[in-house]
């Protein structure tokens, strides 16, 4: 009798389960602003309509988007005074090319510059040209996707290798990833991480963070890494904070002791310090009820600099709310050269392909970003690959076909350069290369280091063939 009451019970747990399960599949896509993931029992069987083909998803990311190229022949243009000095045939050379590269680029090849007059990275080039006597700084905005320096490390190893420079630049106090992040070892305590995500009321920067001390002492160590040449020391150390009564800081380094009592402030503030070779430091920070934090910066006053701004579940709408004068105040004292935005994953959904919703709110952002930043150039990235499975395989979803399309509407709209990073990865279906090379997680989403390598390789490429672009236009 016991024995039967036990299978009943069983098959009623089952039954419970089954139950449950089912009503999860009903779940809303969305719930308190979170994409909620349905539990779907039959997801190997069921057959996902398609709204769109993919091949008029092709068709419209191969369409030519129709930007004018204006060439102005009085003196005031630069780009005509050059072209004034030149040949009628080289001229036509130039605008040729420049032509070309303001059309959609499905391998990801080269930089696609919408702006008027292809200058769109003449600052930053520029720049680069002066590496050797100032920093040329890099600032990569993005989501989970560049977490723990995937992709930003390898194209600032490049960068670096190519234009000098050495250290990982602005790291926050702490982050999720600071536990497997491998181009820096930090350690942090007495810290609460307050984040755009979550709280729109403070005051933000371009890293989306800032930290709050918990009581009256706190404390942050790190430790340089020799995964890169570059990465083994600095020269520089700096500290940066935006509010503060009476905080007296100690800080160790190498085997040396700094005792300092901080200036009251109510707007970002950086202690800086220089040696021969830093390596490692821990800052201790006492009567520290009420300091609020950003980060640290490791870095030499030369060469290239790539900050890591990387937040995860950013879609990059948020940062249409930062307080612009915070963002002027932070550029004095970490002036940018380039701001690279690669957002994308936290948009794309597989039931959506119409995204001009996004269109017009990232236009905005970017458009804000530039008034907070008016002395940079910035550079869109389209998004990167991203599979689901279809009748039992795995496939680009069609989702980021559309949304590729529309991140390449925004750039011309905000006459900025964009980078087709979907073609830098190898196109349709590249996810799924990388998963089964060991370059990306089962996810079908995120890259590992390994990948995370090859599209920083594909980026490089890319710009470096549009500075050759801009060194011809200069010379000639």
């Amino acid at each position: 009798m016991k024995i039967k009451d036990n299978f009943t019970r069983l098959l009623l747990l089952l039954l419970i389960t089954f139950v449950a399960c089912i009503g999860l599949y009903g779940l809303p896509s969305t719930m308190l602003g979170y994409k909620i993931k349905k539990v779907d029992l039959f997801s190997d069987i069921r057959v996902v309509p398609q709204v769109a083909t993919m091949d008029s998803l092709r068709a419209q990311l191969e369409q030519p988007v129709d930007v004018p190229v204006e060439v102005d022949d009085t003196p005031t243009s630069t780009l005509s005074a050059d072209s004034a000095r030149i040949s009628s045939a080289r001229r036509d050379s130039i605008s040729k090319l420049m032509n070309s590269m303001q059309t959609a680029d499905p391998q990801g090849l080269h930089i696609e510059d919408y702006s008027a007059d292809h200058t769109g990275l003449q600052r930053f080039f520029k720049a680069l040209s002066n590496s050797h006597s100032r920093p040329v700084r890099i600032g990569f905005m993005g989501d989970s996707f560049i977490e723990g320096d995937i992709v930003v490390a390898d194209l600032r190893n490049a960068m670096q290798q190519k234009f000098g420079g050495r250290g990982v630049g602005f790291v926050p106090v702490s982050s999720v990833s600071a536990q497997y992040r491998p181009t820096i070892n930090q350690k942090e305590k007495g810290w609460k991480m307050r984040s755009i995500i979550q709280d729109k009321s403070l005051p933000y920067t371009i890293s989306g963070m800032l930290f709050e001390t918990t009581g009256d002492e706190a404390s942050l160590s790190f430790q340089t890494v020799p995964l890169y040449a570059a990465l083994r020391k600095v020269s520089t150390l700096k500290f940066l904070y935006d509010r503060n009564e009476e905080t007296v800081m100690q800080l160790a380094y190498n085997a040396d002791i700094v005792v300092k009592i901080l200036p009251p402030t109510q707007t970002i503030t950086q202690y800086s310090l220089s040696a021969d070779s830093i390596t490692s430091g821990s800052f201790t920070f006492i009567n520290a009820k009420g300091f609020r934090a950003l980060g640290l910066a490791l870095e030499d006053n030369t060469g290239v600099i790539v900050d890591n701004f990387a937040l995860r579940g950013n879609s990059g709408l948020p940062f249409g709310q930062l307080d612009a004068e915070v963002c002027r105040t932070f550029n004095d004292i970490r002036p940018y050269d380039l701001i690279i935005l690669q957002y994308g994953l936290n948009v794309a959904s597989e039931d959506m392909l119409d995204y001009n919703w996004y269109r017009s709110r990232m236009a905005d952002v970017i458009r804000h970003l530039q008034q907070c930043f008016p002395e940079t150039d910035f550079l869109l990235l389209g998004v990167s690959d991203r599979g689901n499975q279809y009748d039992g395989n795995f496939s680009t979803m069609p989702s980021v076909l559309a949304l590729l399309n529309t991140q390449r509407q925004i750039a011309k709209q905000t006459q900025i350069p964009f980078w087709n990073m979907f073609g830098g990865m190898g196109g349709e279906n590249s996810i799924v290369k990388y998963v089964n090379n060991g370059w990306a997680g089962k996810d079908y989403t995120h890259l590992n280091f390994r990948g995370g390598r090859e599209v920083a390789k594909s980026l490089m490429n890319a710009l470096m063939l549009e500075k050759e672009l801009y060194n011809e236009m200069e010379n000639d």
